[in-house]
């Protein structure tokens, strides 16, 4: 399976749309992830809203948070 994400924009408030390399796209709400000393700076909306896609195959922010692309492929599969 291919989790890779390939485009991810900030939608609002603390969610993004994700689209992997299997075609499966979708929006995730992040709001309950920001916790901890790499995540809670996102808590700041501008910070947030810089994600981007990492060379690696998923999302990140320029403080260097990051998220498993295997994790944001279920979340948009199996929306909570």
């Amino acid at each position: 399976m291919y989790y890779n994400v390939i485009a991810a924009k900030h939608v609002r408030n603390y969610t993004v749309w994700v689209r992997f390399q299997d075609g499966t796209e979708g929006e995730v709400d992040l709001t309950s992830e920001l916790w901890g000393p790499v995540f809670e700076p996102l808590k700041d909306e501008q910070l947030f809203a810089k994600v981007t896609v990492a060379e690696y195959g998923t999302i990140a922010w320029p403080n260097g948070a990051d998220l498993a692309p295997e994790f944001l492929y279920q979340q948009v599969r199996v929306p909570a």
